[in-house]
């Protein structure tokens, strides 16, 4: 039973890197010159992304890291868009898209 409950644990830990993966880089794509359309794929993507990847960190008991990933779907959301501008937009891609990278390769803490 042990077994089943790690296999369960290592494909939720690939699923969240594949999913943190296509998002930054749809952010690093965000810097090119893209139509209007792809910028509003990117914020459901993104949407639903990090709502996964809040859902999996609180599931996991990372409330802090859960809370950032809510606090980043409510950013991306296409409801309410959020006006900062193409270069500030473009700086927030970047940070997040890095972030996401480096977020796979963090050690934690086991629970």
């Amino acid at each position: 039973m042990d077994t089943v409950h790690s296999k369960n644990l290592m494909m939720k830990l690939s699923l969240n890197n594949v999913i943190k993966i296509i998002l930054a880089t749809l952010f690093f794509i965000c810097l090119a010159d893209m139509p209007y359309g792809y910028y509003q794929l990117v914020r459901f993507a993104a949407l639903i992304g990090f709502a996964i990847l809040a859902y999996t960190a609180n599931e996991q008991g990372q409330k802090t890291e859960a809370i950032v990933y809510i606090c980043l779907a409510i950013l991306f959301q296409p409801l309410i868009k959020i006006a900062l501008g193409r270069e500030l937009w473009n700086v927030v891609d970047v940070i997040v898209g890095v972030g996401l990278i480096t977020s796979i390769f963090i050690k934690r803490k086991p629970i």
